[in-house]
């Protein structure tokens, strides 16, 4: 949401019209502009490159998404918070359903998806954003627990282990939890 109130267009946003799909791949490549805001929305340092080719295959209503996703991205290590350069490779395998052929559920009612249902995007009318199911993809990839080479020495810096002694009192505080 924009500060207005107003919903605010993806950062990525790729709209395809599942009439024009066609058997060619398509290729998704974002823009200096589109990296910077993904990178703030991500809240890592920076997407340095990110690329997407994907075959769409429609079936009625029903698009069927296969590809790879590439990005290089920096983001801080979990301990340290230094820089810390990552590459992502995934492959894509997505699915866009019309909005109306999925179930109606309330709010508070508890769903049980199966393995199937778990990578079906909705949409409505026509056109689907394929933009944005691809850097959602990114987002879902990104360890937010990623560790840089200095991460142990960062932690005897701060007292979380001992030199020589990788339990450490924050260790032993967790065993004690468990305990």
């Amino acid at each position: 949401m924009s500060d207005t109130g107003t919903p605010s267009a993806p950062e990525f946003s790729r709209m395809v019209d599942r009439r024009s799909i066609t058997a060619e791949p398509v290729t998704l490549e974002a823009n200096e502009a589109e990296r910077a805001a993904l990178a703030r929305r991500f809240e890592i340092v920076s997407v340095e490159h990110l690329h997407a080719t994907v075959t769409l295959e429609a079936d009625g209503e029903v698009v069927n998404a296969k590809g790879t996703l590439d990005a290089a991205i920096v983001q801080s290590c979990a301990v340290s918070g230094d820089d810390l350069p990552q590459t992502v490779s995934e492959e894509l395998t997505l699915r866009f359903v019309p909005e109306s052929a999925l179930p109606a559920y309330s709010p508070d009612e508890e769903v049980e998806l199966t393995e199937d249902e778990l990578d079906e995007i909705p949409y409505s009318g026509t056109a689907f954003d394929l933009g944005e199911a691809v850097a959602q993809t990114l987002a879902l990839a990104i360890d937010p627990y990623a560790e840089g080479p200095d991460a142990d020495s960062a932690r005897r810096a701060h007292g979380l282990v001992e030199e020589g002694d990788e339990d450490g009192p924050l260790a032993d505080m967790l065993r004690g939890l468990k305990g």
